[in-house]
């Protein structure tokens, strides 16, 4: 069987390092390179704390693409630094499967037709846990029939991005089962901007940072004399490994981009 061989972009941040430990476990991926922004030259392994791979580390993605034969780049970055990896991984060929949020509209649509255009395999995914991605289908579901909901998202502090695109992903989920509706009294008016919280087509989105959080949401739907709440937590990022080698190994099959985990799954 032959691997499938990653680069991964981010490869010190806590979901970069999370995700070479998942790579070290698996019989079918191999480690060919790492994108950083330091310790160019260097291998993984002389690096502390990290997996024990003679991989190289490069700092000039261009210089990466060229030098290393791979199949897939895994980037767990920041909006910007994911969106340059992105585009230039599908002009080389390369499939990404990327776990960074913040991507603007306009990004995402020319990411799309860039890896239709290449014929490209892309899986963007705003929440690569399982759990995470079950939680918003059955907020989907349940739209249906309780119009009324807000969405209260909370996250480690040096998360980047307000609101989380777990959280905004849900609101367009939702958004298609539910006629727009502004929620709340008529009159009601905030003596704080930003009290109640983000607004997408009437519902309203609320983010928490605090320290000790990883990933965490809420969807809360109310009705005439009762409450639905929908409700998940990472507590590890361990968690979101699962969906990483589940788009890893999808990605290859693919030659568009796929944005959600929840179009791969059976």
């Amino acid at each position: 069987m032959s691997k499938i061989k990653v680069i991964v972009a981010g490869p010190r941040g806590k979901m970069g390092s999370e995700a070479l430990r998942m790579i070290e476990k698996k019989e079918d991926l191999e480690l060919v390179a790492c994108l950083d922004h330091k310790f160019e030259g260097k291998q993984i392994n002389e690096l502390e704390e990290l997996p024990n791979f003679d991989a190289m580390i490069y700092t000039d993605m261009e210089t990466c693409f060229q030098s290393v034969e791979a199949d897939v780049l895994v980037d767990l970055t920041t909006p910007e630094f994911g969106y340059i990896h992105t585009k230039t991984a599908i002009n080389y060929g390369i499939r990404p499967v990327v776990g960074t949020t913040g991507f603007t509209e306009e990004q995402l649509q020319e990411l799309t037709d860039l890896a239709e255009e290449k014929e490209v395999g892309v899986i963007i995914a705003p929440n690569f846990a399982l759990g995470a991605v079950l939680m918003m289908q059955f907020a989907k579901w349940a739209a249906k029939y309780f119009p009324d909901v807000e969405i209260i998202e909370k996250h480690h502090d040096n998360k980047l991005d307000a609101p989380s695109g777990t959280a905004v992903k849900t609101a367009s989920l939702i958004k298609e089962e539910r006629e727009t509706k502004k929620q709340g009294h008529p009159e009601e008016k905030e003596t704080l901007p930003g009290a109640r919280g983000a607004d997408v087509d009437g519902m309203k989105i609320h983010s928490m940072r605090l320290p000790g959080l990883v990933a965490h949401q809420e969807v809360v739907f109310g009705s005439s004399g009762e409450n639905l709440t929908i409700k998940h937590d990472s507590f590890h990022r361990q968690s979101f490994m699962t969906g990483v080698k589940l788009a890893i190994d999808n990605v290859m099959k693919l030659d568009i981009l796929v944005y959600g985990l929840e179009n791969i799954l059976e």
